[in-house]
């Protein structure tokens, strides 16, 4: 039986090293395994708990790498304390623009500081949304204001719910994966390297969220729409839902990167904004299993191990190539917000048990790529990206087909005469996607793909299949604010998440949220 292990500090702190297949024996009495193995240095354990578990699949001699606490004697884990919500006073409230993991959890957080959150959310209720979603895919009809990435739960609900982070701030995030699992999330996101719950459970969660919030005195409204601001003297002081002014005390604006409309009414209004880089690419798309033979070296490694995924990044004339947003056992999904544009992501469902794994392909995107639209000033990064999905729209030939090719036609630059399979629902049309873009990104994003292959042997094998355009992988323009958070010209002001610009995926969105909220109580205690 293959096993090494380590203590490291503090001493009931251990890591230990298992092999894959001693795992998927004992799976069903992991404490049991796991006592066996530390017996011989600690003695009348009574708790094992789980902190993190990885897979190393770099040799054929695959891991598992686990960090365990152990409690021994008297010594028994801590119970989980739930979040304690103060009494809320009407007097004392703030609005929030979006209902995306931003706004819940700075809606969450403002509850346990007693501020009273009113979440404005343009989209409809999960099940709603739901319909309309469905609609898109059957039938290529598409509602501006329900869809893949307007409604409740935002961008996240219906992409994948994938909770991994590049943020080091792990006290918070271990708040909000608590928060998951306290409203039905599986606990194992608690420990998992690249946490997952899945786009057929989070829906539900995010309901469950909903009901927290209102029950302890929160308000949302659903199908109701920020469309204007009135402001003086550095302060929001009302603003305008579904027609109707209000008085603004807070303003915490949580609305996601692709409500343009925002950016827009900010920019007329004189609030400023600035244009930022983002990413922009493709969508590829492989068979699940070849993807699992490439990393897991043999297929009865594959038969015991969830479905694999990959992370890739390469330097393509100093700019960088990676892939981005990988979902295994996915499905590429139709994310376009308006008619006459065509956008990709991808999703997977709890199980990741889908025939395809698809992946972001996508490159950096900055003032060298948008400098042809100069003259929109702070939306230049935006209007590109317009520009793109309204050209990616006609290629496709209408009504949400997107423009795709085979990889190894794509590398030769010429139209593939029968298009290989695919999971993406509304259709396809057989393009030549080097046409897409600008030559300077199409070479990066080719010769990056070259470049990986030698990374990830058999990437550019003759069964993927590429689509396009993946553009909405983060905002491309930046809402600034101070160190306190608020906006730089507006005190009561507060940009928050992806579409501010300062977020990129569930966890760090759901992060800047507390954040903001913290800060608002912090204005107010040192106001009072």
């Amino acid at each position: 039986m293959e096993t090494s292990w380590k203590s490291i500090v503090p001493i009931n702190v251990v890591e230990i090293s298992v092999s894959i297949h001693d795992y998927h024996v004992n799976k069903d009495n992991l404490d049991d395994f796991f006592k066996s193995k530390l017996n011989d240095k600690y003695s009348d354990i009574n708790a094992i708990i789980t902190l993190k578990k990885s897979t190393d699949a770099r040799k054929r001699s695959i891991k598992h790498n686990l960090r365990l606490e152990v409690y021994t004697a008297n010594d028994y884990p801590k119970k989980q304390n739930n979040p304690t919500y103060k009494p809320t006073e009407n007097s004392n409230y703030v609005h929030i623009i979006g209902f995306g993991p931003a706004g819940i959890f700075a809606a969450l957080k403002c509850l346990e500081q007693g501020i009273k959150p009113i979440v404005i959310e343009r989209g409809k209720s999960v099940k709603k949304r739901r319909r309309d979603v469905a609609q898109l895919n059957r039938s290529g009809i598409i509602d501006s204001e329900s869809n893949y990435c307007f409604g409740e739960g935002g961008a996240g609900t219906f992409s994948d719910g994938k909770l991994y982070t590049r943020s080091h701030k792990r006290g918070k995030i271990q708040e909000i994966l608590d928060l998951f699992v306290l409203h039905g999330a599986d606990p194992n996101i608690l420990y998992e390297a690249h946490p997952h719950i899945g786009t057929n459970k989070l829906p539900q969660i995010i309901e469950n969220l909903r009901e927290t919030i209102i029950q302890n005195g929160g308000e949302v409204r659903f199908e109701h729409k920020l469309e204007d601001i009135r402001h003086t003297n550095g302060s929001i002081k009302e603003v305008k839902i579904n027609g109707v002014w209000e008085n603004c005390n807070e303003l915490i604006l949580a609305t996601g990167h692709s409500a343009r409309d925002i950016y827009y009414l900010l920019d007329s209004r004189g609030i400023k904004i600035e244009a930022k880089p983002f990413a922009m690419g493709f969508r590829i798309e492989h068979p699940q299993s070849l993807i699992n033979n490439i990393q897991y070296h043999s297929p009865e490694n594959a038969k015991i191990l969830p479905p694999a995924s990959y992370s890739l990044v390469c330097q393509i004339k100093q700019k960088g190539v990676f892939s981005f947003c990988m979902c295994p056992g996915g499905v590429i999904a139709p994310a376009a917000t308006e008619n006459g544009e065509v956008v990709v992501n991808g999703w997977s469902p709890s199980k990741r048990n889908g025939k395809y794994a698809n992946s972001g392909w996508v490159t950096e995107i900055g003032v060298d790529e948008w400098k042809e639209f100069d003259r929109f000033g702070s939306l230049a990064g935006l209007e590109f990206q317009k520009s793109i999905e309204k050209k990616a729209y006609q290629m496709g030939g209408g009504n949400f087909r997107v423009p795709a090719q085979n990889i190894q036609d794509f590398l030769s630059n010429k139209i593939s005469t029968q298009l290989n399979d695919s999971s993406y629902y509304p259709g396809m049309k057989s393009v030549n996607l080097n046409d897409l873009y600008p030559e300077t990104i199409t070479y990066r994003l080719r010769e990056g793909l070259r470049e990986m292959t030698k990374k990830l042997k058999g990437f550019n094998h003759e069964d993927g299949i590429v689509t396009a355009p993946e553009s909405r992988t983060s905002s491309p323009v930046r809402i600034p604010r101070t160190s306190s958070l608020s906006h730089p010209d507006f005190i009561n002001f507060y940009p928050c998440g992806e579409g501010a610009g300062f977020a990129g995926g569930i966890i760090s969105a759901a992060v800047d949220g507390f954040r903001v909220a913290r800060s608002i109580a912090i204005a107010q205690k040192d106001s009072a």
